[in-house]
């Protein structure tokens, strides 16, 4: 039995070494970032813990590399501009996609049946290997594996450029599906001529969530509901 489990963690460990360019501390910890959460509620399942502590850490780690990320690169773009560009690169459908081009789906490890939802579920583990990555070995190899691993060989900051999401048009849908108010104002005005912007505001219910602000309205618009879908994690679907 002890000689099938290092045989097992070794072929793990060369997978981890695969993807992310080195063999890791703790295997165990990135064993631990791809068992899905319906791994461990299988009955059947030695796995007591799932990847939704790491998920969490490395969500917020892949955001702040990526956003120091384009703020360098993009020295004279705005704040409107680096949200958008971030939002495309962390979002769900995305993440998905690049866990299968690193070949993370491959080690995913889950217990689900033909009725379960699967859309998220490589995604998630890709910001939980981040999350093992940052504990096992600091911020640095973070950073190296987000830019060298991810970022310059499969983002094409060019194309991203130039897809246009429409968030507006996605949490008018969604507030449509959910039955809630959703409604656009402009809250102010600041400046004039070229230097005018237009601060616009998201309210849910009555109650302002979320905000933007532009040199035109239909922009602080857009802003305002980027933030609105990243508040509300709308992004994922």
């Amino acid at each position: 039995m002890f000689r099938f489990r290092f045989l097992r963690r070794n072929k793990l460990a060369k997978n981890i070494k695969n993807i992310v360019g080195f063999y890791p501390n703790d295997v165990f910890l990135f064993e631990k970032s791809l068992i899905h959460k319906s791994a461990v509620y299988d009955h059947s399942s030695k796995y007591t813990e799932s990847n939704e502590r790491l998920e969490f850490l490395g969500d917020a780690i892949l955001g702040a590399v990526v956003a120091d990320y384009l703020f360098k690169k993009y020295p004279l773009k705005d704040e409107g501009f680096l949200t958008k560009m971030r939002s495309k690169i962390v979002s769900r459908h995305s993440l998905n996609e690049l866990s299968k081009k690193i070949g993370l789906d491959e080690i995913v490890i889950a217990r689900l049946d033909k009725k379960s939802k699967t859309d998220s579920i490589y995604g998630n583990a890709f910001e939980a290997l981040i999350g093992a990555i940052y504990l096992d070995r600091g911020t640095k190899a973070c950073e190296s594996f987000i830019l060298k691993r991810i970022l310059q060989p499969y983002i094409s900051l060019e194309k991203l450029e130039n897809e246009e999401t429409n968030f507006k048009s996605r949490i008018i849908e969604w507030a449509q599906k959910e039955k809630r108010e959703l409604t656009f104002e402009i809250v102010s005005e600041t400046g004039e001529g070229r230097n005018k912007f237009f601060e616009a505001c998201v309210k849910l219910d009555g109650e302002e969530v979320a905000w933007g602000k532009e040199k035109s309205k239909k922009k602080a618009e857009q802003i305002a509901a980027n933030k609105f879908c990243q508040k509300f994690k709308l992004l994922d679907e």
